[in-house]
């Protein structure tokens, strides 16, 4: 029966060192340049347009597609829920009806 200094050199127990740059630290950087990329550079300082939301504000500033038009909705209103806010299409959040219509838009009519 062999014994344990019979084994070769590889199976030793000594403990090697891990290296500096591993393989996770490898894929958390491509994924966390894929995300900087998708959102954007903003994404470090937030827009204010996600700023708001992310504050609790509820009135949505969209941009209508075919005539450029500046319109808010509110929450209850008709197209409330299918609306998406998109803010490289300068579309954005409000708090109050009298802060969308300072800053230019009208409200929906349904």
């Amino acid at each position: 029966m062999p014994t344990h200094r019979s084994f070769l050199p590889r199976y030793t127990t000594r403990k090697r060192s891990r290296p500096r740059f591993t393989m996770e630290a490898f894929y958390l950087a491509i994924i966390a340049a894929g995300v900087v990329g998708y959102f954007g550079a903003e994404i470090a300082g937030m827009p204010a347009a996600l700023a708001n939301f992310a504050g609790g504000c509820k009135i949505k500033g969209n941009v209508s597609i075919g005539s450029g038009e500046r319109i808010y909705h509110l929450p209850g209103q008709e197209y409330y829920g299918e609306t998406r806010i998109s803010p490289q299409y300068g579309e954005r959040w409000f708090c109050s009806e009298a802060e969308a219509r300072a800053a230019g838009w009208r409200r929906a009519g349904r």
